[in-house]
């Protein structure tokens, strides 16, 4: 993992939906990451509309991502959740399993979807990703959000002069 945080991008005015998909498991880490997510897009584009939806576990979330793109509501889904990687490879089978449905539901939905579910060796980086500033994942998320957001536009835009 990158201890370099993205630089802050352009403020906007670009009224974004945008879906968030939380676990409730582990919710003193996963709450911190959404509340930062939360700030970031909001410091960047003041317009946009949040909608929070909240599953069980992690291994939850990629249905309700899937659902939320599939549903044509959303510009840009994010995802997350925290993993505690344990004693044996459950967390990083379910982490697997979960990156390669938020791929798909990306590449499908053609939207941008956020992936912060952490699998995380202990409290402390946990701590230190979700709740702290410095490498905060939610603040981070947010800034490729908005970045992926303004390239799909202007990406679709080309695709749309071009076939005309």
């Amino acid at each position: 993992m990158s201890s370099l945080m993205p630089s802050r991008p352009e403020s906007c005015t670009t009224p974004w939906r945008v879906a968030v998909v939380a676990s409730l498991y582990n919710p003193q880490w996963v709450d911190g990451l959404v509340s930062h997510f939360e700030s970031e897009v909001l410091a960047i584009s003041p317009s946009t509309k949040i909608q929070v939806h909240k599953v069980p576990g992690s291994f939850e979330v990629p249905l309700a991502v899937d659902l939320l793109a599939e549903s044509g509501s959303f510009d840009a889904v994010a995802a997350f959740g925290v993993l505690l990687d344990g004693e044996t490879a459950h967390a990083t089978l379910v982490a697997s399993a979960i990156t390669q449905a938020l791929l798909t539901s990306s590449l499908k939905h053609r939207i941008p979807v956020l992936h912060e579910i952490l699998l995380v060796k202990n409290a402390q980086q946990a701590v230190a990703r979700c709740l702290e500033a410095d490498l905060n994942r939610g603040t981070e998320a947010a800034r490729a959000a908005i970045r992926m957001l303004r390239t799909v536009e202007s990406v679709r835009l080309l695709h749309t002069s071009i076939s005309q």
